[in-house]
């Protein structure tokens, strides 16, 4: 039954993918430690917030390059990664106020794609790289939801930011029905939500950025020498980060049924109960040349990292006894169940505005937080023609809704023939549209019952604009047999071409189109 289980999560896993590229999954089914260690962000200090850490065993408060690659085990699939791998644990928040970390499912999985990018070469992760992906203090998401289609990706939808955003993933899991797609939905679903519908729990998503700048192995902010391309997972480098990296995917996920019927919500370790800013690190440890090897020469569809020959494979039993050694200063903070809420006393932020970050703070941003936070909320169809789906109510606090449309009118003028035989010319004019997308934030906010009360309606703000240009052909009518014509008929005549030709600059004016 556990082997049924497990093809089940493989299929689930694979289908969810938008198409087949080469690509290879890095199982690491150890966990070398449950932390508040964070040494790319806060190197050699105690961090503010708890990490679930796979990979190598040397980690710690001041890792590096050289220090992984001495590592003496690694907790993933393949011996020559020392690389170390980590992202925020899940708790969930109980009504006493006490947080309990969730059950982590089967480790996690590292996916790297050495395909995504056809006639493009890709390059291994130079010594000493390192990187993160995410914002652990983004608490909204500002883009239309669910995603438009990429092919309408375009303006700031394809800004650096909007695609930081949508490289999130949260997968609603139930091996009985059809699989989610990867990265479709990018926040935490409520826990009413959860309990309903993810009966095998949650897989947090998470793509890094592929775009290199070809010199730096690190950045101030840790994120500038590296970019997504314009589809997230794969198209277009931008400008100055033209050197393509192997891609490179986090999938983490945890036990959220077990919490089914219980009052409480779920949050993430760097206080984020909405997901907005689940976020994680990457720090290079391949031993030279393997890497790269394996780009070149490992080209299976099937995702199977036992048939690239170029990799040593060591067995489940074997990554799951690698740890790496706890700092003194951490070794008796608990990090399992913590009676007074999460550790370093992290204080829930609900958003929408930017968190802060520190221990011990308690400073919080909410919006209308229910006091029991399990609520069934009704759906809701709001006057605007945008529908709220309960279950994406995040924290069971606010429903924002966002929606869009772009509408087209065109003016038209007719005109009659008038007796005489015509010849005609044909006189051509550029149209010239500009379709512009807006988009307005909705809060609909509830009371202690989940019954809403008020809406609040945003300003709406220009998402991105599209230009066109057209050409349009119209008929100018004119009459050579002039002194056959009655002077009433010329007069017709002389009206009738005016008019073609006030058409003909109308429509050569811009074009705004604005929908909702």
């Amino acid at each position: 039954m556990q082997d049924l289980r497990r093809m089940a999560v493989l299929l689930a896993s694979l289908a969810a993918f938008p198409a087949a590229d080469a690509f290879w999954r890095l199982p690491c089914r150890g966990r070398t430690g449950v932390a508040r260690l964070d040494p790319i962000v806060d190197p050699g200090e105690v961090s503010s917030h708890v990490h679930v850490v796979h990979g190598g065993g040397n980690f710690g408060m001041s890792a590096n390059y050289e220090t992984l690659l001495k590592s003496d085990c690694t907790s993933c699939g393949v011996e020559q990664d020392k690389s170390a791998y980590w992202t925020p644990a899940l708790y969930f928040m109980h009504t006493d106020g006490s947080a309990e970390m969730v059950d982590q499912v089967g480790g996690m999985l590292a996916y790297y794609f050495n395909d995504k990018a056809p006639g493009d070469k890709i390059h291994a992760f130079p010594e000493g790289f390192r990187m993160l992906a995410g914002d652990p203090f983004q608490r909204n998401f500002t883009w239309p939801v669910p995603d438009p289609p990429k092919s309408n990706w375009a303006g700031a939808q394809i800004s650096q930011k909007a695609l930081e955003q949508k490289a999130l993933g949260f997968n609603c899991l139930n091996y009985a029905t059809t699989a989610e797609g990867t990265l479709d939905r990018h926040y935490m679903p409520n826990k009413t939500y959860l309990d309903e519908h993810c009966t095998d729990g949650i897989r947090l998503e998470l793509m890094f950025p592929q775009c290199w700048n070809g010199k730096d192995v690190d950045s101030d902010d840790h994120k500038s020498h590296v970019a997504y391309p314009s589809l997230v997972m794969e198209g277009d480098c931008p400008t100055g980060y033209e050197k393509r990296l192997v891609g490179l995917m986090y999938e983490t996920i945890w036990n959220t049924y077990a919490f089914k019927g219980v009052d409480g919500y779920f949050a993430l370790a760097n206080a984020d109960p909405t997901g907005y800013g689940y976020h994680g690190d990457f720090m290079n440890g391949w031993e030279s040349g393997v890497l790269q090897d394996a780009i070149d020469t490992c080209k299976n569809e099937d995702g199977n990292v036992d048939e690239c020959a170029v990799f040593d494979i060591q067995t489940q039993t074997t990554q799951q006894k690698c740890y790496f050694d706890m700092p003194a200063a951490l070794r008796s903070e608990k990090t399992e169940v913590c009676a007074s809420g999460l550790p370093g006393d992290m204080a829930i932020q609900w958003g929408p505005a930017y968190a802060t970050m520190g221990m011990g703070s308690s400073e919080t941003t909410t919006t209308a937080i229910p006091a029991i936070p399990s609520l069934s909320i009704p759906s809701l169809s709001l006057s605007l023609g945008v529908s709220v789906d309960s279950g994406n109510m995040l924290g069971n606090a606010a429903a924002m809704a966002t929606a869009e449309a772009a509408t087209t009118t065109s003016t038209s003028t007719s005109t009659s023939t008038p007796t005489p035989t015509p010849t005609t010319s044909i006189s051509t004019e550029p149209i010239t549209e500009e379709i512009v997308y807006l988009e307005r934030k909705i809060e609909v906010l509830i009371d202690k019952e989940g019954v809403p009360y008020t809406t609040i309606t945003g300003t709406p703000t220009t998402v991105s604009t599209a230009m066109t240009t057209l050409t349009e052909t119209s008929t100018v009518v004119s009459y050579v047999e002039r002194d056959t014509v009655p002077e009433e008929q010329q007069l017709e005549e002389r009206e009738i071409s005016g008019h073609a030709r006030r058409h003909l600059h109308h429509h050569g004016r811009l074009h705004r189109k604005h929908g909702f």
